[in-house]
């Protein structure tokens, strides 16, 4: 793949740039879904460590696995950027409204935050969007990390669903996958076997500190949950937007959906990561604006 220039015919694309710079760059009604995972603006930086596990055949290392084996902790990267701005709204604004332009008249926005923002967040897309094009507000509930003992602890993120046109706008809830029911003995041994469609509130655990899933970046998103947008909201052939893409979990599920994908950031840890998780799927290039 050597195509560097978004081309409706082209290679998907992962693109180092400040997206403010380069989504105008990119034409009117080009992509049918975008998901964006803005910072949160928890007002601290945000890191992680990569780390993995070698066995130690002489019973020295700092860990001990299964059956008493032995291992040592490598450490990695450290992966980090910063989560504090002193103006949110005008620092996210415009890149909706950008958002707004570049959704196709079948498209859907996903923006993906957390409770800190999330409100504010709804009534300015429904400025940019109107009041009529939100369709959901889904919470991603799961269950991990530690507990606050005064309060209730936080334990979901929330993603708001908008459309570009509510009387066009792709959902093909046959494409999503089916989970158990929560009362399996109410219902039809048919319709236990089936399962049921998720609703509003998905439960999905975060991505596992140990499995192959993790990429050492801060915030990851689990591939499962990111499956259930594309599928949902979007059609192979499609194109997929994700400006704020992080370790790329977007580009990694919609490659293997058969969807196109462009994946912008300009944190450059974001753009090795992605360089690791992608580099059999798109072409890579860094943007400039004159």
């Amino acid at each position: 793949m050597t195509d560097t220039v978004w081309a409706p015919d082209g290679s998907s694309l992962v693109v180092h740039a400040d997206n403010a710079a380069y989504l105008p760059t990119l034409p009117d009604g080009a992509f049918t879904l975008i998901y964006v995972d803005p910072p949160f603006n928890t007002g601290r930086p945000q890191q992680r460590q990569e780390t993995r596990m070698v066995a130690n055949a002489d019973g020295s290392g700092d860990r001990v696995g299964f059956k008493g084996r032995s291992y040592d902790t490598i450490k990695g990267a450290l992966h980090r950027y910063d989560d504090a701005f002193s103006d949110y709204w005008s620092f996210l604004e415009p890149r909706l409204v950008e958002a707004w332009r570049l959704l196709a008249d079948d498209g859907t926005l996903y923006l993906h935050l957390d409770y800190r923002e999330v409100h504010y967040a709804k009534v300015m897309l429904d400025a940019i969007f109107g009041r009529e094009c939100f369709l959901n507000e889904i919470i991603w509930a799961y269950d991990y990390g530690a507990r606050a003992k005064n309060r209730w602890p936080t334990k979901h993120d929330n993603i708001l669903v908008y459309v570009k046109n509510p009387a066009k706008y792709h959902f093909d809830s046959a494409e999503v996958d089916r989970e158990p029911y929560m009362a399996p003995g109410l219902v039809t041994p048919a319709k236990r076997e089936l399962g049921k469609l998720p609703t509003d509130v998905w439960w999905h655990t975060i991505v596992s500190p140990t499995g192959k899933e993790k990429t050492g970046y801060p915030t990851q998103k689990p591939e499962g949950l990111v499956r259930r947008v594309v599928a949902a909201s979007s059609r192979p052939g499609d194109w997929c937007l994700d400006f704020f893409a992080g370790s790329g979990t977007l580009g990694a599920v919609a490659a293997k959906l058969g969807r196109k994908f462009v994946c912008v950031d300009q944190n450059q840890p974001a753009i090795d990561i992605m360089a690791k998780r992608l580099g059999a799927h798109a072409a890579f290039t860094a943007f400039q604006p004159n």
